[in-house]
């Protein structure tokens, strides 16, 4: 079977080795190598070009190199009748969880102002309230936000959840859709944005969003850089509302030079490394997911033709 990868060029070949060496009864072409495009069943992808994939006319099966789908989805001649499948494991999870675990303590413990205080010589000892006491909210109850959501849960602190779809959780308060959104809301103090992108969720971290939670909480993004508003989060920030973000995506990457975040003290950078892909571990989970693809076993990632996270 043909299958063709498009990645990064710095660990292309990698790729194509790495995936040779766990199917080698499928043949692995680069999308920069001549192939026929009519042997093509399936494609490996991170970001392909609009129009690239509907010049595979007997395509069965597309997989994201990634936990998201939105850098597929985003094409507009993506052909609609293509199932895709998210890369994920247990690498990513654990990356994530220990990521957003790490900067939610740093926000609830005001870590920022120790470390202030301690390049000035100040002997200030912050008090902040025990974690049962301190409100966070999770957007995005998928596997990823999930699991986080329990492990701050399992710190004691008082979580809630956001989500599409209802989820019925054991100690975590969950709220679905707009309708439920202003009240999910009020009174957090630490936000944890691990949305999928859709054209529901682009831009949902805005101004009227934050005005709605605690003055001054703070902001962590792990999702996509799409769901900030920039400029909303830079006055959000001025006048308050905002005390602190944590942000690992952004609309542009890597962020530009001259993007004001960089300038803002209160805004932690980090570029896009909250839940980064181990690639043998990657690799092994690809290759399990197409093997069960193609065997018609059901794969627990897989999402179906429509439905776009």
């Amino acid at each position: 079977m043909d299958c063709v990868i498009k990645v990064g060029e710095a660990r292309a070949q990698w790729w194509k080795d790495h995936m040779t060496s766990l199917l080698p009864n499928y043949n692995f072409f680069l999308h920069s190598e001549s192939f026929k495009n009519d042997s093509i069943k399936l494609a490996i992808v991170w970001k392909p070009k609009d129009g690239w994939l509907r010049s595979f006319k007997n395509l069965k099966c597309i997989i994201s190199m990634g936990s998201g789908i939105d850098h597929i989805l985003c094409d507009p001649f993506l052909p609609k009748n293509i199932p895709i499948i998210k890369t994920t494991g247990h690498d990513l999870g654990v990356r994530m969880r220990e990521y957003v675990v790490l900067h939610v303590l740093r926000h609830h413990r005001n870590l920022s102002n120790v470390i202030e205080s301690r390049n000035n010589n100040e002997w200030n000892q912050i008090i902040e309230p025990p974690a049962h006491e301190r409100k966070i909210g999770v957007m995005g109850l998928g596997n990823l936000g999930l699991n986080c959501a329990k492990a701050i849960k399992n710190l004691g602190f008082n979580v809630s959840g956001w989500s599409k779809s209802k989820k019925e959780l054991n100690s975590i308060k969950t709220f679905v859709g707009k309708n439920e959104l202003k009240n999910f809301i009020q009174n957090i103090e630490i936000l944890v944005c691990m949305l999928p992108l859709t054209n529901e969720t682009r831009g949902i971290l805005n101004m009227d969003l934050f005005s709605q939670m605690k003055k001054g909480s703070c902001l962590i993004n792990t999702a996509r850089g799409e769901h900030l508003v920039d400029n909303d989060l830079l006055e959000a920030m001025k006048i308050g509302l905002i005390k602190e973000a944590t942000l690992d995506v952004f609309h542009i990457e890597p962020l530009p030079n001259e993007h004001p975040f960089w300038k803002n003290p209160n805004i932690l950078i980090t570029p896009h490394i909250a839940s980064l892909m181990d690639p043998i571990a990657g690799g092994k989970e690809i290759a399990k997911n197409i093997k069960r693809f193609f065997n018609g076993q059901k794969v627990e990632n897989l999402i179906p033709p429509g439905k776009d996270y």
